[in-house]
């Protein structure tokens, strides 16, 4: 079984905390995560690609163990996470790739197949996000991601966790106990709170030239794949029947039984991605 490797990277004046599966000979993969996540949610995924691909799952600047903005709002932008993504591939001497974003990950990817990486990225995968993401959506994720919550044991965290993302639809035990592990971190006081700096929210909030990509999503030209969760709230069905009509006009495959967002972790979603990144 393919073991990961933790890496940190000096991308764009920031310590950038990677994740890295497979030969780096191999085609390169980039998984990059949703607002409040980390690198580690693709676990199960990286896992099983990296027998194909060189695959490099970071922690977004704020989250995880990556380093935190020194200016707020104003460091966590798509500006600066491009500027980051383009130091991590020139690290790692990565010319093309191919992209998997879940949520803000996705627009990422949108943004970055559009512009800075227009050339280099090959395939994209968005995963259950749209250039136009309902209010009540983003109102949703803003409140619970600017409001973190302290507890004072782990498994008070835990039960919080699963509610939370309870849209993440089944998984496994081992999948939550990950989840659990990596998403939480100690305060200065010793109770838990969540692994990120709740000023990422601004994305949300004083940011949202972020959220609104049409002009790009019109402009990718690289071969893509829309996944969305059958009950999701972030990308509506209009909205996906729309991408498919217009931009890279990709083929839409919805997931039974969960909602934002599909976790990529089974073994139907890591099929599904390896045969459209194979292709």
């Amino acid at each position: 079984m393919t073991a990961s490797r933790s890496t940190y990277v000096n991308a764009a004046g920031f310590e950038m905390h990677v994740t890295e599966w497979g030969e780096r000979t191999r085609p390169a993969l980039v998984m990059w995560h949703g607002l409040a996540r980390t690198g580690r949610d693709f676990d199960e995924a990286a896992r099983a690609l990296s027998g194909d691909f060189f695959v490099l799952c970071p922690d977004t600047l704020g989250r995880g163990l990556s380093a935190w903005a020194r200016r707020g709002a104003a460091d966590y932008t798509f500006d600066t996470y491009g500027a980051m993504t383009a130091a991590m591939l020139d690290h790692f001497g990565i010319g093309r790739l191919a992209w998997v974003g879940t949520s803000m990950g996705g627009l990422l990817g949108i943004t970055l197949a559009a512009g800075l990486l227009r050339d280099r990225i090959t395939h994209l995968v968005v995963n259950d996000v749209g250039p136009d993401i309902p209010q009540d959506s983003a109102r949703r994720i803003a409140d619970y991601v600017g409001n973190p919550p302290v507890f004072d044991t782990v498994a008070d965290y835990e039960t919080w966790l699963r509610r939370t993302y309870a849209p993440f639809g089944d998984n496994t035990e081992a999948f939550w106990r990950r989840m659990v592990d990596t998403s939480m971190r100690r305060t200065d006081k010793g109770q838990v709170t969540v692994h990120y700096d709740p000023a990422i929210v601004s994305t949300m909030a004083e940011n949202k030239a972020d959220l609104d990509v049409w002009d790009a999503y019109d402009a990718v030209v690289a071969r893509t794949l829309l996944i969305r969760g059958e009950h999701s709230d972030v990308l509506p069905p209009t909205v996906a029947s729309a991408m498919r009509m217009r931009g890279p006009c990709p083929r839409l495959v919805t997931i039974p039984n969960c909602g934002h967002a599909p976790t990529l972790a089974d073994n139907a979603q890591i099929d599904l991605l390896r045969s459209f990144l194979l292709d």
